[in-house]
């Protein structure tokens, strides 16, 4: 089991094969290390769902797992998506509340030193 957070870059339309497989991919941007890093993750079967509510812009910490398989001699790395933690509202959102007083207005009397 393996955690990362990032700000979603891109998000994929939902693929469904012959087979009645399907899957959903995202791309995460991290700012972890020296240069950014975009890392592609999927989704499937009953994880799809998880992938309609993210959005580009918007930051998440993404829970998943390491996939390999081979084929013709060839070996591949999937990152399997299992749990999206939205992180700080939706991209555009109006900023929340965070507790803090308001700054008074200028000329309004002091009554109280805040130290």
């Amino acid at each position: 089991m393996f955690e990362i957070t990032g700000t979603v870059k891109k998000v994929f339309e939902e693929q469904t094969f012959g087979s009645g497989f399907n899957k959903r991919e995202f791309v995460l941007t991290t700012e972890a290390g020296k240069f950014p890093q975009d890392i592609k993750f999927e989704c499937v079967k009953d994880k799809v769902a998880l992938v309609a509510s993210l959005k580009p812009g918007a930051k998440a910490k993404v829970f998943f797992d390491l996939r390999g398989r081979e084929w013709k001699e060839s070996y591949f790395v999937n990152l399997n998506c299992w749990k999206i933690e939205p992180l700080g509202g939706a991209p555009d959102a109006p900023a929340s509340d965070d507790g803090a007083p308001l700054p008074e207005e200028p000329g309004a009397p002091v009554d109280e030193v805040p130290f």
